[in-house]
Parts: structure tokens; sequence; C-alpha cells
């Protein structure tokens, strides 16, 4: 199999420069596009490490891969709102104007919760799927809130993460159109703890897709 291209970059949101790492499949036209967030210790680098950009281009993803304001190679960006707070939704939708990423599947593990929900919740249509990791600010939104999203959604968490793994999923199981990927023996990180499993379970989910 052709090695992906894995190319660094930067772009330009709302007035700042934000660093990302894309991977592209060597040859076909991408399927989908997958746009990578990341938690409060880590960055795009994270995805880089664990394979996860490499295994979506070698399986015919777009993986873009954002460096958050204020974090990783991004840190001379200042955030658009304090941390665990709910970022306005318009932050990430330029974002996606900015890379030129039409409707995209969204991974958003931990921190990166107060971007993505924010967003799903207002902007639901330019979400081809959303992948939530243990993420932030679930208690932020209420449960007839979450009914209305019909976004297709894979909730994922290790078990040995008992707290924000365990209060997402009682939030998130509102999403109307979720399945739960839980990972034994992992911890908040749990892709880090279980990178196979990780990686089997988001493939198939992403093979689900329209």
């Amino acid at each position: 199999m052709a090695t992906p291209r894995i190319t660094e970059s930067t772009v330009t949101v709302q007035g700042q420069t934000l660093f990302y790492r894309q991977a592209e499949p060597a040859q076909a036209v991408p399927k989908l596009t997958v746009l990578l967030l990341h938690g409060i210790r880590f960055s795009s680098e994270t995805w880089l490490q664990v394979g996860t950009l490499a295994t979506l281009a070698e399986n015919g993803y777009r993986a873009v891969a954002i460096d958050l304001p204020g974090l990783g190679r991004s840190k001379d960006a200042v955030a658009p709102a304090p941390v665990g707070q709910p970022a306005p939704a318009a932050f990430l939708k330029a974002v996606l104007e900015a890379l030129g990423l039409g409707p995209a599947v969204v991974i958003s593990p931990s921190l990166s919760g107060m971007y993505s929900l924010p967003f799903l919740l207002e902007h639901s249509h330019l979400f081809k799927a959303y992948v939530p990791v243990a993420p932030i600010c679930t208690e932020k939104f209420t449960a007839e809130q979450y009914a209305q999203i019909k976004t297709p959604t894979l909730i994922v968490y290790g078990d040995q993460d008992v707290e924000l793994g365990q209060t997402s999923l009682n939030n998130l199981r509102h999403l109307t159109e979720h399945q739960v990927l839980m990972l034994q023996g992992a911890g908040h990180a749990c892709y880090l703890d279980k990178p196979n499993e990780w990686h089997h379970g988001l493939l198939a989910f992403l093979q689900q897709l329209k």
C-alpha cells in the first residue's frame, strides 16, 4: 500500500495563526474528511504518534488535525473562551471554512468538547458525523437539545475513566443517532491506551456512513 502523504502547515482563523497536520490518501480521491481535535495536554502531534492520521489516510480518508488556540504549535493564538467554558460555535465553523473542508467527521476528545459541542448544536449540518471521546462541557446542554441532533455519533470512552467517561456517556446518550465504543482497560486518553481497538472501532463506524 502506498504511504499516505502527511504534511504540516498553518492557517489563519479569525485573524490568528493555527498549526495543523494533514494526511491524505496516496492515490484515491478521499471518501470523507475527518477533523481531529485534541485534549489539553495534547496536540495534533498526538494523532501523528498514535498513528490515527496515517490509519485514516491509508483507509481512504482525508485527515486534518489542528492544534487548538493556546496549545501545541498554536500556543501564540488566544482561545475564544476560557478553558472549560463553551466556545462560540463560529470558531470551528471558521476553521472548516479556512481549511476548505466541507461537512466533516469531527473527532473531539476531552478539552475540545468546549469547541465541538456548541458547534454541533448550532451547525449540525456541517457535521458528517461526530466522534466525542469523553469530552468536557457535555453537562452544559440539555437532554432536549441533544435529542434534536440527528448527526451519526460514536461515543467513545475508556472503562477506567470514571469521571469524564461516565459523565459524557450519560449526557451524550441523548443524541438520537448514537453508538457506543467502550475501550476496556483504557483510561481518559483511551485512544492512547488502546490504539488498535480505537482504530478498529473508528474505521468500522466511518464505513457505515453514507
